[in-house]
C-alpha cells in the first residue's frame, strides 16, 4: 500500500489556508470586541471622537486581509 504524497501536501496545503484565515478572523474578533467596547463609552463621553474610534476599529480588519492574501498564495501556489 502506497501513500499517494501529492493528495497529503495538497491535503495539508488546505489545512494551511485554514488556519491562516481562521487564526486571523479570531484575533481581529477579539480586538475589535475590545476597541469596540471602549469606544462606546468613549464616544458617550465625547461625540467628537467617533472618526478616530472608527479609525482604531477599521485597524484590525488588515488582519484578516493579510491572512486572506496568504490562504490564497498557500492555494494558488501550493501545488508547485
Amino acid at each position: 500500500m502506497e501513500l499517494d504524497l501529492t493528495a497529503i501536501g495538497a491535503g495539508l496545503t488546505a489545512i494551511g489556508a485554514g488556519l491562516a484565515i481562521g487564526l486571523a478572523a479570531i484575533g481581529t474578533g477579539l480586538a475589535q470586541g475590545r476597541i469596540g467596547s471602549a469606544g462606546a463609552g468613549v464616544i458617550a463621553e465625547k461625540p467628537e471622537a467617533l472618526g478616530m474610534i472608527i479609525l482604531l476599529i477599521a485597524i484590525p480588519e488588515t488582519m484578516v486581509i493579510l491572512g486572506f492574501a496568504v490562504a490564497a498564495m498557500l492555494l494558488l501556489l501550493g501545488g508547485e
